[in-house]
């Protein structure tokens, strides 16, 4: 009675206890902050940093600055929102700058992992471009030492006219019988 009980606990624990599968990825889990994607992010401040870069940024800023100061000191006294020492401009002008430049940092870094990425395809590419050139190189070398072993149209006409000689040669040596003559009438 009592293993029975004891086996009855263990079957129950083995219930409530949910077995871990390897095979499986685990659940995600809730997080209390909120989550982001950082390629979005990269993306966003890429494109911040190319706008802050270019001329119409600076366009644009001069010409809000200008008219900020020039607001501020033609307009009437109750209109002016922010007097002489534009201390209004120069707060959001920091904020703006504080915000710039981590924005610059962050599309320089993954700039530069771009270009470190490209940098190793190109080396991983020269190097195969170069033992590319080197098996080629080995090959041509090959075949031209099997061309000098191989028989060529000129040197087969060498040889042919050689042996043309040396047979004229022996026919002068050695005439047939039919430029000495032949017995056979004579018989």
């Amino acid at each position: 009675m009592a293993a029975e009980r004891t086996q009855d606990r263990e079957r129950e624990r083995e219930r409530s206890v949910p077995r871990i599968r390897l095979d499986l990825p685990r659940e995600r889990r809730s997080r209390l902050l909120p989550e982001y994607d950082p390629e979005a992010f990269g993306r966003l401040s890429e494109r911040i940093a190319r706008f802050l870069g270019t001329g119409r940024f600076l366009v644009w800023m001069t010409l809000t600055v200008v008219v900020w100061i020039g607001w501020n000191v033609f307009a009437p006294s109750s209109l002016r929102f922010d007097e002489y020492p534009f201390i209004f401009l120069t707060l959001a002008l920091s904020l703006q700058a504080s915000y710039a430049a981590p924005l610059i940092l962050l599309a320089q870094n993954r700039q530069d992992d771009r270009d470190r990425v490209n940098l190793e395809q190109d080396r991983k590419q020269n190097e195969r471009s170069i033992a590319d050139t080197e098996y080629l190189t080995r090959e041509i070398a090959a075949l031209r030492m099997g061309l000098g072993e191989v028989a060529t149209r000129d040197w087969i006409r060498s040889e042919l006219q050689d042996l043309i000689k040396e047979l004229e040669e022996r026919r002068d040596l050695f005439p047939s019988d039919e430029d000495r003559g032949s017995d056979v009438p004579d018989r």
